[in-house]
């Protein structure tokens, strides 16, 4: 696989991906300042990383089940060291994120996932604490196997997810041409990945999503992350699939309302503007529903109506949006 050495000077970190980089774990985390390190992990997680990683940490915290603020919260006082050391999927990283948000401190991640969280200063706080919310991680070891080793149902739902933060980055006013030129390569290379099947290249995943989770990190989060987010905090719904699920619907109605980046991403996915709902819902593996996922017809309301509280909805949706479009396009997912 393509080896990538990425240091990003304006956002202060390090992305490094190549097919060693579990082996090279202990010596890159050293060459960039992280010894004496607290590894935030689960066990499934540390199952698939070399015994160094592990062994050379001052602790281990293990990151329990259950929403960020919880998850942190549970952990941050058995933390010591100003250094932490991410090892797994969004919610071990922005655990991780959360914590030295509130102690201070450098994070290293290294993704066991497509979830972005490694690229991005997005987090909430732990529960009970107060902190400055915007802490990125230093530096990213990306390992293509091991972000993209889900079994294909699963890989699709969170290649979904990435695909939605470069998506959804294109229509938002902080959007640039830099963001834009990552938001569109990430998702040609993930539609590439995913056509191929079982033959796909799994450094382009890997590296399509980390260009989607750059993308999104500098132009920001807007409608679909807004319901999507929303969903899975009133319903309990996981986090991949809801996103999957949402995605074609969000994404044609955020088309509706900018079609000239609407052209731009139905290109990049191999499409036309009239074609992306039906396209994303392929490469997502098939259609979905909020129904499969659990959510009752009588959360809908619920659900509009908590995302309509969120100041971003407005903030970085172009044009006006009511409680009643939500309420339509959930119902268009359920």
């Amino acid at each position: 696989m393509p080896e990538l050495t990425w240091r990003d000077a304006a956002a202060g970190r390090a992305v490094i991906v190549r097919g060693d980089v579990l082996e090279r774990a202990s010596d890159l985390l050293a060459e960039h300042g992280f010894e004496g390190y607290d590894l935030l992990s689960t066990e499934r997680a540390l199952a698939a990383v070399p015994a160094a990683v592990r062994d050379e940490a001052n602790g281990l915290r293990l990151v329990p089940p259950g929403p960020v603020p919880e998850a942190s919260a549970a952990i941050i006082d058995e933390v010591g060291s100003q250094a932490l050391v991410a090892l797994g999927g969004g919610r071990v990283i922005d655990s991780a994120k959360a914590i030295a948000a509130v102690r201070g401190g450098r994070v290293a991640a290294i993704p066991t996932t497509l979830s972005g969280a490694e690229m991005t200063a997005v987090h909430r706080l732990p529960a009970g604490h107060e902190g400055a919310i915007g802490v990125r991680p230093a530096l990213v070891l990306g390992d293509p196997e091991l972000m993209t080793s889900a079994p294909d149902p699963r890989l699709r739902a969170t290649a979904m997810n990435a695909l939605a933060h470069g998506a959804e980055s294109l229509f938002t006013p902080l959007a640039d041409r830099l963001s834009r030129f990552a938001a569109l390569r990430g998702a040609a290379m993930i539609a590439r990945s995913l056509d191929a099947g079982t033959e796909r290249d799994r450094s382009e995943l890997a590296l399509g999503a980390l260009l989607s989770g750059y993308a999104v990190d500098r132009a920001g989060l807007a409608l679909h992350h807004v319901l999507s987010q929303t969903t899975v905090r009133v319903c309990g719904t996981p986090h991949a699939e809801t996103n999957a699920t949402l995605l074609p619907h969000t994404a044609s109605e955020l088309a509706r309302r900018n079609p000239e980046q609407a052209e731009a991403l139905a290109d990049a996915l191999g499409t036309n503007p009239g074609g992306l709902q039906a396209r994303i819902a392929e490469l997502s593996g098939g259609e979905r529903s909020l129904r499969e996922l659990g959510v009752g017809r009588d959360q809908l309301e619920q659900v509009a109506e908590a995302a309509m509280a969120r100041p971003e909805l407005a903030a970085m949706t172009p044009g006006e949006i009511e409680r009643e479009q939500l309420v339509r396009l959930l119902g268009a997912a359920w």
